[in-house]
């Protein structure tokens, strides 16, 4: 990053920030404990523009997680062979300060192993990798492959997003459900791997189940090695209040994607979009200090997403034909917060704006995000 760049004046909701450096100076004798002091990690959706689109940064392939949510917004998974390791995402989330990356696949050849491992600790940084989970038994001596080199790098852990947006994916509660099964079986493929390397593996909420299947899969599972990323607002779109999913998910909380939430209403529903920190509903002091209290060290990377408001259609038939019994109180709930939390700003939006244009809106949202980490979170 530039030094103009790091000196941003950031326009964000019409409001000019003039933020300061947050380069900071590199530890020659750092040691590689995950997160501790270090503060807020990066996911690279949260720089998609700057990834020219690339969504996750580094490649997620086919179960590893979610593709294309660069700086058109997306958040579907998409199936692609990995990309080759590099390290730049590492190196550009410590240019501002961050304390860790989550990435793509990790390097698997002995000298970059040891030439990355090198670069971490002197960063000071913990790391996540997005590895494509095995969907047969032709796929697990690969994903072995991946884990041990994920392991002998010395990574936080692994994430994985395995799901589209499930109101707008299937048409019948029997595909949704032919969908978590084969969700399942990955899993099932990859736990003695997991196990076997002793590296954790952490399935994010990813508009694809409710918080109570989640818990209840991963309570049958029973594994020290697979638990959740939890996403701080993806759940609001299935009429979730952030707090509730959190609390039913806890035990199994491995990582995070901290992010602020605006909502407001529309005529088929409510718009949901990520928003600077401070600037959504939710109560991220309470949320941050509660997950901090089950672990101290746990990785909380920044997915400040800059993209359209995403529809969330509950008033259409097609919305709720997945998901079956869902309490009233619980819509009701939902409809409440919309309706008592209209946006403090106008809600991001990227439509009409050219690469330039998403880029600098975007590089606003995270440098925000970034220092209302550290003043008000302690990240």
């Amino acid at each position: 990053m530039t030094r103009r760049e790091m000196f941003t004046v950031a326009a964000v909701g019409g409001s000019a920030v003039l933020l300061p450096p947050l380069v900071r100076k590199a530890s020659a004798d750092a040691v590689p404990n995950p997160m501790g002091k270090r503060g807020m990690g990066g996911a690279p959706t949260a720089f998609g523009a700057r990834n020219g689109g690339a969504g996750r940064g580094g490649g997620r392939g086919a179960g590893g997680g979610a593709g294309g949510a660069g700086a058109a917004g997306g958040d579907a998974p998409i199936a692609r062979a990995a990309r080759p390791f590099s390290d730049e995402f590492l190196d550009y989330c410590h240019s501002l300060g961050l304390g860790g990356a989550e990435m793509g696949t990790p390097p698997t050849d002995p000298a970059q192993i040891s030439s990355f491992k090198d670069k971490m600790q002197s960063y000071n940084m913990f790391v996540t990798f997005d590895i494509p989970l095995p969907r047969t038994e032709a796929d697990v001596e690969h994903f072995d492959t991946l884990v041990k080199a994920a392991g002998d790098v010395g990574a936080y852990g692994l994430h994985a997003a395995l799901t589209q947006r499930r109101y707008e994916q299937f048409n019948t509660l029997a595909e949704f459900q032919k969908s978590f099964e084969t969700n399942q079986q990955m899993v099932a493929l990859a736990e003695p791997v997991l196990r076997k390397h002793r590296v954790r593996l952490a399935l994010e909420n990813h508009k694809g189940w409710r918080a109570v299947e989640q818990a209840a899969w991963l309570k049958k599972l029973n594994s020290d090695y697979v638990g959740v990323h939890f996403d701080f607002g993806n759940n609001v779109s299935f009429c979730e209040d952030p707090m509730e999913t959190m609390e039913t998910l806890k035990p199994w909380i491995f990582s995070c994607h901290i992010k602020d939430m605006g909502v407001e209403a529309y005529d088929q529903g409510f718009l949901l979009s990520e928003v600077a920190f401070g600037d959504g509903f939710l109560d991220l002091k309470k949320m941050v200090d509660t997950l901090r209290a089950k672990n101290p060290d746990m990785p909380m990377d920044l997915e400040m997403i800059t993209r359209d408001p995403l529809k969330v259609p509950i008033y259409t038939d097609k919305y709720w034909v997945t998901f079956g019994d869902v309490p009233g109180r619980q819509v009701a709930h939902i409809m409440e917060i919309v309706e008592k939390n209209p946006p403090k700003k106008p809600l991001p939006r990227i439509t009409g704006l050219d690469g330039a244009a998403r880029k600098q809106l975007e590089e606003g949202y995270n440098l925000a995000c970034i220092r209302y980490a550290r003043e008000k979170l302690g990240l």
